[in-house]
């Protein structure tokens, strides 16, 4: 049996497998890829038929044999099979495999994982084509992706809201702090939930996820606006089933994501209060830094900082944060690898 030459041709990426979106980094060319994690398969044989931006376009508009699924839930994987034949396909959209290529893939997992979790990230990562996978913590390549010193001895935090999780760390040394590191299982998809919920109980209106992540992107808010925006929706109603169409205002969508909010000021509180006085009197100077989509809601670092007390800054790039800590990682990545 021919065995391939290891190191003739390398090749890294780095991947943010995220609940929502993947997005994939190749080294020395960037972040070359950002997708839905959306794939479309057959019901009878559960044959992938779409994966990404194609896919996503299916989500609730599918023929009865066919289903739009999402893989990863909470920041994790949900369903092994599927997750893998997406990435394989997004890994071959980017890399050029060969039986002389070895292939490097950084992938970046929720703090909060469990052992069972990072294993099926990992497996996933190898069926699909790795020949070498590195799992980093998301606070991590998230704080390293927005330009955090976490090299030094003073104490960074990242708050990284994403789809499915939302992360909170303090890093100092180039390590977590672990009694001040939490992950809640809060995000954009949970914003959409509650978007969705408070339409149809307010106005006996039932809207999809695409619906009501426009809502949230269009209009949503944690913190009350200037001026106070509306945006118009469609859906079914609840009792007659017929198509209804309706006007929703920004102050509604932030009521409708109020508790969501709070559950994610309240988890950046309880890390603050288990921080050295060091570590506090550090952030107090340097601030709170927001990443991941959850980051571009308007105001949400007004909140967050009115909240603490501490100046919270979004981070300049919040989508790519993690991907892009993924690439800087690959250029070192036999000191990560010893830690993973």
């Amino acid at each position: 049996m021919f065995k391939r030459f290891p190191g003739l041709f390398n090749q890294a990426i780095g991947i943010d497998l995220g609940t929502a979106n993947t997005l994939v980094f190749l080294k020395d060319r960037g972040v070359v890829l950002r997708e839905p994690s959306v794939v479309a398969i057959r019901s009878s044989t559960r044959k992938p038929i779409a994966v990404g931006n194609e896919a996503k376009m299916m989500l609730g508009r599918t023929p009865g044999d066919i289903e739009a699924l999402r893989p990863m839930k909470d920041g994790v994987i949900a369903d092994f099979e599927i997750s893998e034949h997406m990435l394989r396909y997004f890994i071959g959209k980017v890399a050029r495999r060969s039986f002389f290529t070895n292939l490097t893939v950084v992938v970046a997992v929720p703090y909060g994982i469990t052992a069972v979790e990072k294993r099926a990230v990992q497996d996933s990562a190898y069926r699909a084509g790795a020949d070498d996978v590195i799992t980093i913590p998301e606070p991590i390549a998230s704080a390293i992706g927005a330009g955090l010193p976490i090299e030094e001895p003073a104490a960074s935090m990242i708050v990284d809201i994403g789809g499915g999780t939302t992360e909170v760390a303090v890093l100092s040394l180039g390590g977590i702090a672990k009694d001040a590191a939490r992950s809640i299982r809060v995000g954009g998809d949970e914003f959409d939930s509650s978007i969705i919920k408070y339409i149809k109980n307010s106005y006996n209106l039932i809207i999809g996820e695409r619906t009501a992540e426009e809502l949230k992107i269009k209009i949503g808010s944690a913190y009350p606006l200037e001026q106070e925006l509306t945006y118009e929706i469609r859906g079914r109603d609840a009792v007659s089933g017929m198509p209804r169409e309706m006007h929703v205002s920004s102050q509604e969508i932030r009521e409708a994501m109020r508790d969501n909010v709070t559950q994610i000021i309240e988890t950046i509180k309880g890390s603050l209060e288990r921080l050295s006085p060091e570590l506090s009197g550090d952030l107090y100077q340097r601030g709170i830094v927001l990443a991941g989509g959850g980051a571009l809601i308007r105001k949400i670092d007004r909140a967050i900082s009115e909240a603490t007390g501490i100046p919270v800054i979004v981070a300049d790039d919040p989508l790519c944060s993690v991907v892009n800590g993924t690439g800087k990682i690959l250029a070192n990545s036999s000191r990560w690898k010893s830690r993973d």
